[in-house]
Formats: C-alpha cells, structure tokens, sequence
C-alpha cells in the first residue's frame, strides 16, 4: 500500500496549497481505493476534499461497508482523524504512514467525539436507505436519487445526492457524508468530484450537466454551495429536485 501511494498523489488538484497528498485504503473486502486532495480556487478553504476523505468515498463507491487500513504520504490532520472516526471501523482502522509502523487510529485520536456522542448508532459506511421518490425525468437525476437515499447524513436529515454527466455521456454520483463534529462533513458535489476524477479519470472540463437531490424543507441545503463551485469550476448548469423522506 505505501508502494502505491505516488499513484495516488497524481490524482490530487491542490492549486492553492500546491501540497499533493495521497491515500491508499484497503476496504473489508480486501480490495484497495486511492484517495488525494481537492482545493478549488476562489472558495473558502472549507470546501477543500481532503486525500482521507477521497479514499473513503472512492470506497463507498465500491460497495465497501468498512475500511481495515489506510496508508497516507503525510500524518492525517486532526480533521481527518475526526472523519475517520465516523467510519463503521473506527475502533480497529490501522494507519500507515512511510517510515512507521501502523498504528490505530484511537491512539491518534484519544479521547474521540464521535456519533454515540450525540445519540446516533449508525456510522458512516453503514448501508442507507431514507425513501426520497419522485419520478426523475431522466438517468441523471435518477442518480442524483440514488446517491441522496443512500447519504449518510443523521445529525440534519439533510440527506443529499449530487450526479454529474460528462460529455461522453457517462455519470458519476456523489453522496453526503456528515460527521458528528459536522465541520469535517464531505458535501454530495465533492463526493461525485472525488468519484469523477478519481474513479473516472475524467477531468473537470469534462463535465457537461450535474442535478442535485435533497430533502425539502431540511435545516441545511446543499444548493447555494453546489452553483458557486459548479460555476468556479467550468459554469456547469445545475437542476435540482427535492423530495420528502420516507416516514
């Protein structure tokens, strides 16, 4: 795994730090992810995806419930203890570093906030399903559906889905990923970005048309953030459709 982590770094867009980091996990499965960090030019510093956050939804994506190992070209920031802790395997996730042994993340992380903190069982990773339906009006949006009834997002209910289609036609779809220090929250278009880059290898011009899904009337929103970095990033055009969960 630290062999593989250069491969990493190369999918990394940092334009403002100009630091490249690189994120190689092994899911339950066996099977292994790249993560690398994201930073977009004219945001806030917060919208940044960092390389931790990348591996895990690269693995979401493949269907993980679970990561057993992480191996990082740099020590992960307190940030990305905090997400990590999320994880359905927090309490047995090893981290690698070159030059180190690995070690658990409760040690990096003693005294941990996490979700049984504030009253949630569940995890991140967890499988999810919340009964958002409407009848999406095209392949795109079905799966911006799909991603938002699988979000993870227990601490608002502001469960939310982001699909981008590029202009081949293919469609990558990002799903959000809350944490109980909510900061450390990964948003639906930056998890469909990691998906698009990473597990595309497509590139940020090569995105044509992207459709967000979320709840009606939740207490946050993905629709402000989603136009302003869709617009940095190429004045891609974004639809949206909220429905009600299930229940």
């Amino acid at each position: 795994m630290i062999e593989l982590i250069p491969e990493a770094k190369t999918f990394a867009i940092p334009p403002i730090s100009n630091f490249y980091v690189g994120v190689v996990a092994r899911g339950t499965s066996g099977k292994t992810y790249f993560g690398a960090n994201f930073e977009f030019t004219g945001h806030a510093l917060s919208f940044t995806v960092h390389a931790e956050q990348a591996a895990v939804v690269q693995a979401m994506a493949g269907g993980e419930t679970g990561l057993e190992r992480i191996a990082v070209s740099a020590a992960p920031c307190g940030y990305c203890r905090q997400f990590l802790n999320e994880l359905t395997t927090a309490a047995t996730l090893q981290i690698e570093m070159p030059g180190h042994p690995p070690t658990l993340l409760s040690q990096l992380l003693p005294a941990a906030f996490g979700p049984r903190d504030l009253g949630v069982d569940a995890a991140l990773m967890s499988p999810q399903s919340h009964g958002l339906t409407f009848d999406a009006p095209d392949p795109l949006t079905a799966a911006a559906l799909a991603a938002a009834n699988a979000s993870y997002a227990p601490y608002s209910h502001g469960y939310a889905g982001v699909a981008l289609q590029t202009r081949d036609g293919a469609i990558y779809s990002g799903s959000v990923a809350e944490n109980a220090a909510y900061n450390p929250s990964i948003s639906p278009l930056e998890a469909a970005i990691v998906n698009l880059v990473i597990g595309g290898r497509k590139a940020y011009a090569d995105i044509a048309d992207a459709v967000l899904v979320e709840v009606a009337d939740a207490p946050v929103s993905q629709a402000s953030a989603t136009r302003a970095v869709l617009g940095s990033i190429g004045d891609v055009p974004l639809r949206r459709y909220t429905s009600a969960p299930r229940g």
